[in-house]
């Protein structure tokens, strides 16, 4: 039977950061993949033009500093996110800059809700959705716009997120400024060669420790260790760091059965729906006379587009569907899903956003190895189902973005929980 100290379950970058803790210490490692590829919820591809395409997780935010490591330490350098003139805010088809009335409503919403994320301790916080808060905002299009700033944000319909998810994201990410900003923001910056081909560098760093298409499918604890079964072939381990989001780990069957906490945090949990597409051009042309890529839709089927090109061209414009709208998506075949978020482009930033060099597409919540993003989400009534989550089980410990204190669901959270975990672990080995 193949042996090693230490069993990580996933090659997401919360994996990736422990086994590279972990083998930086000296610790024996195997990291088990049950995709074909490494990265998790981030994954680049390439462009008609050659450039890097992030189809998952992309952006670097301010004070992501452990991204910030690693990308240096990979030859990769942060681009800042293109930010132009006002975002087009759209209605019923039509563009409008200027909304000063339901600009303000939301920003005394979005105040509002700041100060709640900062005071707010109520168990009510669990049961109250997020759809229900926003009901009781005055103004239409307020509470509108409020939807397609939150349910991007999250990447899920405002009916499936508590009042306590979305707070407790508020003061994982450092309040709303940061979480929602650009400059200064956690949208901040792009890595020049895209996030997933960050994790492939990773990866290729810890060879041969990561097995892809092994899947880890039951997990024993014995006397004589831990037990983890593949496909290929059981490994024994003295310790194993799950870090597949809780509704994916929930597949791993356990002997003996996890607490109830354990399995609680991944029955009560779900992933996030999302759909992302990137349109690839020569040029960034819609900033031409001062203007911008990035638009919010009251209504339509494309709620939100933003301007992802790197420096000097090509031209990228990323689509981001989440919830319901990603599931419409999906009843339609890839030409028509195409000519459904083009017709949209085209008709806010001109007939050239109909013919892309390239076009690029990925609906994670039809991804069976990830299940969704951006991170898994404690159901509506659920009590504090991912704070149960990090507590280790014997030998079985968790990692992912899902458990990080500080950025929750993004890269840098991912980074910090991998490297705090495996630290523990590697104190309880020595």
């Amino acid at each position: 039977m193949e042996q090693t100290e230490v069993a990580v379950i996933g090659a997401g970058f919360a994996g990736l950061a422990a086994a590279r803790e972990l083998q930086s210490r000296g610790i024996d490692v195997v990291v088990l993949e049950a995709a074909d590829r490494v990265g998790g919820r981030a994954l680049t591809v390439r462009s008609a033009a050659g450039s890097p395409v992030d189809l998952g997780g992309q952006w670097v935010g301010h004070d992501h500093a452990r991204m910030t490591t690693l990308a240096a330490e990979s030859g990769m350098t942060l681009l800042p996110t293109p930010v132009g003139g006002p975002a087009l805010v759209v209605e019923q088809g039509r563009g409008a800059r200027r909304m000063p009335l339901t600009i303000a409503g939301v920003g005394l919403a979005l105040l509002r809700l700041e100060l709640s994320a900062r005071t707010f301790a109520g168990a009510r916080a669990e049961r109250v959705t997020v759809a229900e808060w926003v009901d009781r905002i005055p103004g239409d299009r307020v509470r509108r716009l409020l939807e397609v700033v939150l349910s991007e944000a999250f990447a899920a319909d405002l009916d499936q997120l508590s009042l306590r998810t979305l707070i407790t994201g508020i003061r994982s990410a450092g309040g709303l400024r940061v979480m929602l900003g650009t400059a200064g923001g956690a949208q901040q910056s792009l890595l020049s060669g895209g996030a997933g081909a960050l994790a492939e560098v990773l990866a290729a760093k810890l060879a041969p420790a990561v097995r892809l298409s092994r899947p880890a499918t039951a997990i024993a604890c014995t006397a004589e260790g831990v037990i983890i079964e593949t496909p290929a072939g059981p490994l024994r381990a003295a310790r194993v760091i799950v870090t597949a989001p809780p509704p994916i780990a929930a597949a791993i069957r356990h002997d003996p059965p996890l607490p109830a906490k354990q399995r609680r945090a991944q029955r009560d949990t779900v992933m996030g729906t999302i759909y992302k597409a990137v349109a690839v051009y020569d040029t960034p042309f819609w900033r031409a006379g001062g203007g911008s890529g990035e638009m919010l839709t009251l209504d339509g089927p494309v709620p939100a587009c933003f301007d992802i090109s790197p420096p000097g061209g090509p031209g990228q414009l990323c689509v981001l569907i989440p919830g319901r709208r990603a599931l419409a998506l999906d009843r339609l075949d890839p030409d028509e899903r195409r000519e459904v978020v083009l017709t949209v482009l085209a008709r806010h930033f001109g007939r050239a956003a109909a013919n892309p060099l390239s076009w690029h597409e990925k609906s994670w919540h039809l991804d069976p190895q990830v299940g969704g993003g951006y991170s898994a989400l404690p159901k509506p009534g659920a009590p504090a189902a991912l704070i149960d989550a990090t507590t280790p089980v014997g030998p079985i410990h968790f990692a992912g973005t899902e458990t990080a204190p500080r950025w929750t669901g993004y890269l840098e959270g991912a980074v910090r929980s991998g490297e705090h975990v495996a630290a523990t672990v590697a104190a309880g080995l020595r």
